[in-house]
């Protein structure tokens, strides 16, 4: 017998000794309940779509209430009877769409090219694994929205840089959802990036003098040559410890850097100074034709990292801070952490020759920038070269001053003895 499904019912409602046992409601037909041996309670919706009898299940109490469940039963009634809509289909399908997790692996396969730098591989699996995945993993792609999106945005707030790049990230993952037809919008876009203050931080000439000695000494010389290498050079970490002898023309003092190893993908002639051959020559085994420059462990591969040496290099050189922080068994622990990068050594190299009055193009050529505001972030450092010139002719103009001030006060002084009248004698002198 049908009756009106309210709170009471529910508490009320006894389960079976096997199977369930089903209550249909007197005011909304197809609305009903159910209730197990197990004693789950479910609201339902039974329905017909295509000749066929259909259950749709609402959800389950207590989550649920009788006048929540009927509220949404009777929302889907009309669609179904009208439009011949079928939400049980529907959630199907929804059950069959991929979710952001299934989104990532396919992203991480097929995105990356093989010249891809695997700082940027590193860099994007840490944003997915502990920022991303933890809030969208379990989300149907096509049912991320915008808010979701600005949310993360906004909780990274305080790391205005690394909120910007997990951005990106997100974008560039739904406009490959696009593509694959996985989503019809992106919802990254349109989200307001935060403000960035560009890091600049460049060793002045004592600091400079701190590492070079601290490269001396350091007992791993291999790992010191290949920072130096990127001091003189301005060149990106990357492209030293992937750089092969047959790229280094020592009679013509020339490093040509392949396209698979630069940035921005182009081959790049870069002069080698006096200093960068030295040191390069000082390296080459005898009859060296090609091989990594700065071989690996197994002397074959290229060395990939150099984090531990320049760590060391720079806690030696004092250009380090002490972390306490805690280790194996909760003991507390020293921590070393550079205050500067080592990519901090391209912009050294880049500010010094620019604040020494080598033009903003030249230096950019150097480092491998192909446009020219990108070089630009350099140009209030020319100001040091600009004020020696006009200080040069400062110097000029006030000596010009000075002489003429002189030959003034001297003629003034001639005339003055020539043409002044005799003074009178004092009483007594």
């Amino acid at each position: 017998m049908a009756q009106k499904i309210t709170q009471r019912i529910i508490k009320n409602l006894d389960a079976p000794e096997r199977g369930s046992k089903i209550v249909w409601d007197s005011e909304l037909k197809g609305f009903g309940v159910r209730i197990t041996a197990a004693g789950a309670v479910t609201f339902f919706l039974n329905y017909r779509a295509h000749g066929r009898q259909r259950r749709y299940k609402l959800g389950h109490a207590p989550e649920w209430t009788p006048d929540a469940a009927r509220a949404e039963a009777a929302r889907l009634k009309p669609r179904i009877d009208s439009e011949g809509y079928d939400p049980l289909a529907e959630k199907q399908r929804a059950r069959g769409e991929p979710t952001f997790r299934d989104l990532e692996k396919e992203y991480l396969e097929r995105h990356y090219s093989a010249e891809a730098s695997a700082n940027s591989k590193r860099n994007d699996r840490q944003m997915l694994d502990g920022v991303i995945l933890p809030r969208l993993g379990g989300l149907r792609v096509k049912a991320i929205n915008s808010r979701d999106i600005e949310k993360i945005h906004h909780d990274l707030k305080e790391t205005p840089y690394r909120a910007n790049r997990v951005l990106a990230l997100l974008s560039s993952m739904f406009e490959e959802a696009r593509a694959w037809k996985w989503a019809t919008e992106n919802p990254a876009r349109g989200v307001a990036r935060y403000e960035e203050h560009r890091r600049e931080r460049w060793l002045q000439d004592e600091e400079l003098g701190r590492l070079h000695a601290a490269l001396d000494k350091y007992q791993d010389q291999r790992a010191a040559n290949a920072i130096r290498l990127i001091a003189l050079t301005g060149s990106r970490k990357s492209e030293v410890l992937k750089a092969t002898w047959d790229e280094i023309d020592l009679e013509r003092g020339v490093w040509t850097k392949p396209s698979h190893h630069t940035k921005q993908h182009k081959r790049e002639h870069i002069p080698l100074s006096a200093a960068a051959l030295q040191l390069l020559r000082g390296m080459k085994p005898k009859n060296a034709t090609a091989g990594p420059i700065f071989p690996g462990r197994d002397g074959k591969a290229a060395r990939v990292s150099l984090r531990k040496p320049w760590t060391q290099v720079c806690k030696a050189a004092g250009l380090a801070t002490a972390l306490i922080v805690k280790g194996k068994r909760r003991k507390e622990v020293t921590k070393w952490k550079p205050t500067l990068r080592i990519h901090d050594l391209r912009h050294t190299f880049a500010s010094h020759l620019v604040s020494k009055g080598t033009s903003l193009q030249i230096v950019g050529k150097l480092i491998g920038h192909t446009q020219m505001s990108t070089t630009m972030r350099y140009a209030h450092l020319a100001d040091g070269a600009l004020r020696d010139a006009t200080n040069t002719f400062g110097d000029i103009f006030n000596a010009g001053a000075a002489t003429t001030t002189q030959a003034t006060t001297g003629s003034q002084a001639v005339a003055s003895r020539k043409g002044a009248p005799a003074r009178k004698r004092a009483v007594g002198e």
